[in-house]
């Protein structure tokens, strides 16, 4: 088999480490400022990523006691945790002040109710499985659904936005998204009201 090689277009120059650039992919380039109302709502998705992964970490901790093992957290479930709880501190720091505790605000705006996993792991320092079962866990395929209606909605916004005009739009949404809108409007109505 032959390859055909070329010279490098340029060689590229030595590494100088004063040019070095620290990226902060977590964080925003530029400040910003959250309503009250943003917050609140950075906050519960941040309970939902939070308490997704208290519940993968409990299926981890099973699956170790299947096997004999003592159940450990996992690096990955101490890092992401540690990271999920400095973004809700950060969030919290939009609020009026005094800012609250985060286990304050949470009571206070009803998550906790919403994410019983995530006060009690805010309590106890370490993802406990509950006895009864949450009600998000029945909705969570609900709130997954309008959440890709949104980003759905948002995408033929940018195009048209964008592009002026579409030849072809979408006129109707695939039924599978449409069918259990009415169940996850119902369910989110309920903690907004």
């Amino acid at each position: 088999m032959a390859v055909s090689t070329t010279e490098p277009l340029c060689q590229p120059c030595v590494y100088h480490e004063d040019f070095k650039v620290e990226l902060q992919v977590r964080r925003p380039l530029m400040p910003v400022r959250l309503s009250p109302e943003q917050v609140g709502l950075e906050m519960m998705c941040l309970c939902g990523q939070l308490d997704l992964l208290i519940r993968a970490q409990m299926q981890q901790f099973q699956e170790q006691l299947g096997q004999g093992c003592s159940p450990e957290e996992s690096d990955t479930f101490q890092t992401q945790g540690s990271e999920i709880l400095d973004q809700m501190l950060q969030c919290l720091e939009h609020l009026p002040k005094p800012m609250p505790q985060l286990e304050d605000y949470l009571d206070m705006v009803g998550l906790s109710a919403m994410f019983p996993r995530v006060e009690v792991f805010l309590i106890q320092g370490s993802p406990v499985d509950m006895l009864d079962r949450p009600l998000m866990d029945e909705y969570f395929f609900h709130v997954a659904k309008l959440n890709q209606l949104l980003v759905l909605s948002q995408q033929l916004e940018e195009d048209i936005r964008h592009l002026g005009s579409l030849t072809s739009l979408v006129l109707s949404l695939p039924e599978e998204l449409t069918e259990d809108l009415h169940q996850a409007f119902a369910f989110v109505s309920q903690f907004l009201s």
